[in-house]
């Protein structure tokens, strides 16, 4: 922050240098006009401003949501995957480990995803994984086939856990604070810059004005709820843990 600050500083600077110089150098004309080149081009310019600076906190948590979402079918897909494994394991020890995966899944969908919201995951969820994977890892099941189902295991919730680490990554993302800070200022500029012009709308002529008052304080506003990707208009559902549930059930009685 102190570094758009120096930056603003530095442009107020070149600004007011630049006004010197040009009355200096030659003889000035006074604009006092609102409608004059002065607002005119201020305005231009801040609309600008705001527009990039509006579109990036809008496209940014987009696209990130995008990834997240297709990361937690990608999570919940190895999560079938190990499960459809375990079931080549023989019993006790293959249901055991489904078991565990379903209850995984259930933690996840029905006791973290609430905490993500807040940007952050349980650490309960690590002790599962980790429960699980020495589970599987101290198994010594007899015979080629189970041997090769108990190594699919462990592979699977290597990737397990590289889409939780992931989704750990993905919860506590948010777009740079500055950004935001931006769109609100820019937006603030843009829907007073006409007043502070010299501007005095009377009667209809407020009417636009609140309108797109109105409507820049809504986006704004927008840009603010969907900055984590968890909650908000955006946010992440658990629907892929939601239909890996009812497969690893299918699973569990086929085994």
């Amino acid at each position: 922050m102190p570094e758009y600050l120096m930056a603003a500083g530095c442009a107020l600077a070149v600004v007011a240098i630049a006004a010197v110089l040009t009355r200096r150098a030659r003889r000035a004309a006074d604009d006092g006009d609102p409608g004059g080149p002065t607002v005119g081009h201020s305005g231009a310019m801040i609309s600008a401003l705001f527009l990039i600076a509006f579109a990036i906190a809008i496209v940014v948590p987009w696209t990130t949501a995008d990834a997240a979402r297709l990361n937690t079918y990608a999570e919940s897909q190895a999560i079938a995957e190990a499960s459809w494994a375990a079931a080549r394991i023989p019993d006790p020890d293959g249901q055991a480990v489904r078991n565990r995966l379903l209850d995984y899944a259930k933690f996840v969908k029905d006791t973290e995803w609430a905490l993500m919201a807040e940007g952050r995951l349980s650490p309960e969820g690590w002790w599962r994984l980790e429960d699980i994977r020495r589970t599987v890892a101290g198994l010594d099941p007899r015979g080629q086939e189970a041997q090769d189902a108990r190594a699919e295991v462990l592979q699977r919730v290597g990737d397990i856990s590289a889409a939780r680490r992931q989704r750990a990554m993905d919860a506590a993302t948010t777009p740079p604070r500055g950004l935001l800070v931006i769109t609100v200022l820019t937006g603030l500029a843009v829907t007073v810059l006409p007043l502070l012009g010299g501007a005095r709308p009377r009667g209809m002529a407020l009417a636009p004005l609140a309108l797109m008052a109105a409507m820049l304080g809504a986006g704004v506003y927008l840009t603010m709820d969907i900055s984590r990707v968890f909650t908000g208009a955006l946010a992440v559902r658990p629907d892929a843990f939601v239909g890996v549930l009812s497969e690893l059930q299918r699973i569990s009685w086929s085994g």
